[in-house]
Parts: structure tokens; C-alpha cells; sequence
């Protein structure tokens, strides 16, 4: 008898994690996904109310407390503009569990799943999880998802497929047309379209648009998170919406994975939608000087990058052992092949750190260009 099961042989601890356990205590992080702002201090303090009021001790209904998913609601009515039911919203344990939901839900043994490769490590692995078969499919040559891609990809085995915009790892950004093209694929392929959208308020150039606003069928499921919108990585909350079937079915995975979401965090999540977003406005203007910071560096450098739109990712075309010589001097930057086979010759660099910390990078990253040519 085998003492683990099939489902997790078939996946690895991430590429990521390889890398950042490689480097030395005191090297530059250019490698970890996270806002370097503090939560807003309304969204703490939404915590620490209900903490000390004692409304914070008990569980919460399955789907998370009432109020916090009409603040979901209404964030995706204004800026979405769809007339979205507190009721088909599930608060979940951060964006990932929303996306392991997701799989659990819709994903039956032997199902195909299309990713975008080069794209999220989870996206592989959630879906192996879930007993699919995960389907690559290529990026165009800036990074961006093509729908003509997506579309060739689907057999009569395809249980769905994933877009994510902004994008992790490449930074890029959707147009109103690709997000068009897969809704209707979506709706003409009966397939599901899991539509990641944790970076939708860090965009510098065009504009974040969602397939649900375009679906004419309920063939989309949308994953968000507090976490990279208001700088709340470590509360973990997120949350998943669908029409009422959907959620139903991921509701029955939900309440035994999880039960619910932290009480605290839905508290502060809650805080942080209903009160001021000046924090958002005041990441993006950073995160887009940074961005422009790295292009220029990398500019003078010699390394070719398509251009980020969003996110706090760049994802330039490096040289055999570029990762390497960065790591032995003290740069984490984490090799594209660790987000499937299309990233090789990649590296992806996420430019959430301080500008003075990015040009010490920088210089290391120019040595260890030089080192390799």
C-alpha cells in the first residue's frame, strides 16, 4: 500500500521556495510577491475593535460575516460595474485557498485545466491536486495571454481554464479585447474561464477589465484578495464569486477545508474596503516608479524586458546562469522555468522593495551579466 497518495507525488515544494532557501540571510529580495507598505491603519484597527469587543471569537457563517460580503459587493458593483449578490461571494483563507476552491469545485480526475505558461506556480499544482491534467499554453511574445492560445488548447476534455491579469510573474495586463475573447470562450467552449484577479488595483498603463463583465453565461468564477490590494498578505483573506451553483459547490469545499476565514481578518478586510483607499493610489505611483527604475537599469545592462503593466513584476530574457551569479552574489531573482517550461530564459524580479535596495540589485545584476556573456 503506497503511504501517500498520487495527487501529491504529483507536485513539488515551489521553484521559489528552492531559491530563496539557497540564498544567504543578508542577500537582496528580489524574489518574495508582497507590497512592502503596512496594512492601513483603519483595517488594523477594524481588527483590534472586534478583538477587543469580543465579536472576533466565534465562527463566522460559512461564506464569511454578512457585512464583509456586501463590501465585496459593492467594490465589484463600482468597479466592475456588475450587479454582483453578497450571497454568491465565499470569504476564503487568502486568494489561494479561493483558487484551490476553485479547482476542488470543477475539476474532476482527468480533466484538463489550461494555464498560462509562463504563469502562477499554483495554477499546476492546484489543479494536479484536484486530480486534472494541467495544459500549458504559451504567452505571446510581451508576456500577455492569448486567447487564440487558450482557445486551441481546449479539447472535449477541458474543465477550464485560468487567466490571470495583472500577472504573476510577468507584470502584464490584459487588453479590453483578450478579456472579451475570453469570455467568449468561456460561453462558445461551455468551459469554465477561473479568472485571477489579486493585482486589479496595480495597473500603470490601460486598464484592468474582469471576463465576468462580458460573460453572457455563468462560465466565470473571479478570485480576488486583500492581500495585494491593501498590503494584507498575512491576513490571509480573499474571496471567490460565481453565480448561485458555483458557489454552492465551492461552498461544500470550502466548509470542510476551512470552515471559515479568520474572524480578525474578515474584520480588517472589511475595514480596509469600507475606508479610505488613498493607500492604493500611493502603491501604484510607487510600484510605477520602481518599474521604470528596473526598465532603465535593465536598459543599461543589455537585458531585454517586455514592459510591465501592473503587478510589481518584470520578467526580462536573461542568459544560462544569470539566476546563479545573481544568487552566489547576493540577488534572489527566481529562474522563469519555475513557472513552466515557456519561462526558461526568464527571470522573474519582483520590484516590491525600496528604490535604494533596487539599484544596489541592479549593479549585482550588471556583474552578473558580464560574468555570463
Amino acid at each position: 500500500m503506497p503511504k501517500f497518495s498520487d495527487r501529491v507525488e504529483r507536485i513539488s515544494i515551489s521553484g521559489i521556495r528552492e531559491v530563496f532557501e539557497a540564498a544567504g540571510d543578508d542577500a537582496i529580495n528580489l524574489g518574495l510577491g508582497q507590497p512592502d507598505f503596512p496594512t492601513p491603519a483603519h483595517a488594523r484597527q477594524a481588527a483590534v475593535d472586534a478583538i477587543e469587543d469580543g465579536k472576533a471569537d466565534a465562527y463566522t457563517e460559512n461564506k464569511g460575516m454578512r457585512s464583509l460580503r456586501e463590501a465585496i459587493a459593492e467594490k465589484h458593483r463600482t468597479d466592475q460595474g456588475i450587479d454582483l449578490d453578497p450571497a454568491n461571494v465565499i470569504a476564503t483563507a487568502g486568494g489561494s485557498e479561493a483558487l484551490h476552491v476553485a479547482m476542488e469545485a470543477h475539476v474532476s480526475a482527468g480533466d484538463e485545466v489550461v494555464i498560462p505558461d509562463p504563469g502562477f506556480v499554483s495554477y499546476d499544482a492546484l489543479a494536479k491536486l484536484a486530480g486534472g491534467e494541467p495544459v500549458p499554453a504559451p504567452l505571446r511574445d510581451d508576456l500577455t495571454i492569448d486567447p487564440a492560445a487558450v482557445e486551441a488548447a481546449i479539447t472535449d476534455d477541458t474543465a477550464a481554464f485560468v487567466v490571470n491579469s495583472p500577472g504573476n510573474p510577468t507584470g502584464a495586463v490584459s487588453s479590453e479585447d483578450d478579456v472579451r475573447e475570453f469570455a467568449r470562450i468561456a460561453d462558445e467552449h461551455d468551459v469554465l474561464c477561473i479568472s485571477d484577479e489579486v493585482y486589479e488595483y496595480t495597473v500603470f498603463d490601460g486598464e484592468h477589465r474582469s471576463p465576468t463583465e462580458f460573460a453572457e453565461t455563468d462560465n466565470v468564477v473571479v478570485v480576488n484578495s486583500a492581500s495585494k490590494l491593501f498590503s494584507m498578505t498575512g491576513w490571509r483573506l480573499g474571496w471567490v464569486y460565481g453565480s448561485d451553483e458555483r458557489v454552492e459547490r465551492m461552498l461544500r469545499v470550502h466548509q470542510y477545508a476551512q470552515a471559515c476565514a479568520s474572524a480578525p481578518a474578515q474584520y480588517a478586510a472589511e475595514g480596509a474596503l469600507r475606508g479610505d483607499r488613498g493607500i492604493v493610489d500611493e502603491m501604484t505611483a510607487s510600484f510605477r516608479r520602481r518599474r521604470d527604475l528596473l526598465l532603465e537599469g535593465f536598459d543599461e545592462i543589455g537585458l531585454d524586458c517586455p514592459t510591465p503593466q501592473g503587478a510589481f513584476y518584470a520578467m526580462p530574457r536573461v542568459p544560462e546562469g544569470f539566476v546563479d551569479e545573481c544568487l552566489d552574489r547576493g540577488v534572489i531573482v527566481v529562474p522563469g522555468e519555475a513557472f513552466g517550461e515557456h519561462g526558461r530564459g526568464h527571470a522573474r524580479i519582483s520590484y516590491a522593495t525600496d528604490e535604494s535596495e533596487l539599484r544596489e540589485a541592479l549593479a549585482v545584476m550588471g556583474e552578473a551579466y558580464e560574468a555570463v556573456q
